[in-house]
């Protein structure tokens, strides 16, 4: 963790333009807006999912905007989702970045006899950032998940 004894303007514009950046994955998320989502990465972007953290190769890998589409439009299969996100690092570097932040996400799934279930996933995402034309974008996500609980829920 750097000390921060003293905060350039644009440090801390940059900071908060990530920040924003990693809340507004999460709204897209939630609002199920699959195209909001996705202009929140480079063309060029890659995304990689690891269902297991430890493991040594992602579960998933995508390269492009276009190819987050599926990934994306797999939250309709839920209820809802909430996505509550916690701590953050960021490592500024001129017009690139990198981080970690952490995030429950919630998943609500109610089956044709109306019975309810809650998967909850803790994760962690280590993300390579860029800013082109003035705007942050992920130029790199991994999508750790550390673990999950699923269980009945009641209304």
């Amino acid at each position: 963790m750097a000390a921060h004894t003293s905060v350039s303007p644009q440090e801390a514009a940059d900071r908060l333009a990530i920040r924003e950046l990693i809340d507004a994955y999460a709204h897209c998320a939630d609002r199920r807006d699959a195209k909001g989502q996705m202009s929140l990465f480079t063309e060029d972007t890659r995304f990689l999912v690891f269902m297991d953290a430890t493991a040594a190769e992602p579960t998933q890998e995508l390269h492009g905007r276009a190819s987050l589409a599926p990934v994306f439009d797999n939250l309709n299969s839920y209820r809802t989702t909430t996505h509550f996100n916690g701590q953050s690092t960021v490592s500024l570097d001129g017009d690139r970045a990198t981080g970690e932040s952490y995030c429950l996400a919630h998943h609500l799934s109610v089956g044709d006899d109306g019975g309810r279930t809650l998967m909850i996933a803790s994760i962690r995402y280590l993300d390579e950032f860029t800013r082109q034309d003035g705007e942050w974008l992920f130029a790199e996500r991994r999508l750790m998940v550390d673990w999950t609980e699923t269980r009945p829920s009641t209304p």
